[in-house]
């Protein structure tokens, strides 16, 4: 599903990302895990064109995306939520879903200005599609508050079903659970592997390591910018350098 090679991502001295390289297999949960500033987010945003890489290359399905703009990514099926909330105020939890739509619609600017019947059943679909999504995530009774006014944990999924309305087979989340408490971010455990089990892979940034071991097939450490371990959770929690960095112990 997506191929990183010998990816760089330097900001004058300072190398954020220093020769990473992995792969995320499809129909998995992957996770991305590290200490405050071993270049995780920065990592997210060269995937998803945010950020261009100053070496490196990145494949989506066999097709090298580095240097291609954000909205091209995710028209050919990536998406991703932020590690701060990104609604938009003002609007519905059922709007906020229906702008996810946006890079599957069809209906020109001159279309929607002359209300063609091309237009009105699309905006049909959107609704509908936005809903399921809505039901999906458990948040159909909420569809018509304003969505920056719901709890903490409900704007998650909201993002969720936001980022899982541009229909994507890559779905990157970067931090879902910051934020949450103990039941908010159980609830999100669930929803990832429900997403998971449609057929959507997962690429998981986090914090929460009870999190990442729960619901991670494979995990891969950064420090400093580079790769120190890819494995399963049960050997990365069995990886001396890893428990080196996260528990501050003696090497030897």
């Amino acid at each position: 599903m997506l191929d990183i090679q010998s990816l760089h991502k330097r900001f004058g001295g300072l190398h954020a990302v220093n020769e990473v390289s992995f792969s995320v297999e499809s129909g998995l949960i992957k996770s991305v895990i590290g200490p405050n500033g071993a270049g995780k987010t920065t990592l997210f945003n060269l995937i998803t064109g945010n950020l261009p890489p100053s070496e490196g290359e990145i494949c989506f399905q066999g097709t090298p995306i580095h240097g291609r703009k954000p909205h091209q990514i995710a028209a050919m099926g990536m998406s991703r939520t932020f590690q701060n909330i990104k609604l938009f105020h003002g609007m519905t939890a059922l709007e906020c879903v229906m702008v996810g739509c946006h890079s599957r619609s069809k209906a020109g600017f001159m279309a929607g200005m002359l209300k063609l019947p091309s237009t009105w059943r699309e905006e049909q679909r959107i609704y509908q599609r936005s809903m399921e999504l809505l039901e999906l995530l458990e948040l159909s009774d909420y569809a018509q508050v304003e969505a920056t006014s719901l709890a903490f944990g409900q704007q998650r999924a909201v993002e969720l079903a936001r980022a899982l309305a541009s229909e994507p087979k890559l779905l990157l989340l970067d931090e879902p659970a910051a934020g949450l408490n103990i039941y908010e971010t159980a609830e999100v455990a669930r929803l990832i592997c429900k997403i998971r089990d449609m057929g959507i892979t997962v690429l998981l940034v986090e914090h929460d390591m009870s999190l990442v071991m729960e619901i991670s097939d494979e995990i891969v450490v950064l420090c400093f910018g580079e790769k120190i371990a890819e494995d399963t959770p049960k050997n990365i929690q069995q990886n001396k350098e890893v428990i080196r960095i996260y528990l501050g112990e003696d090497e030897g």
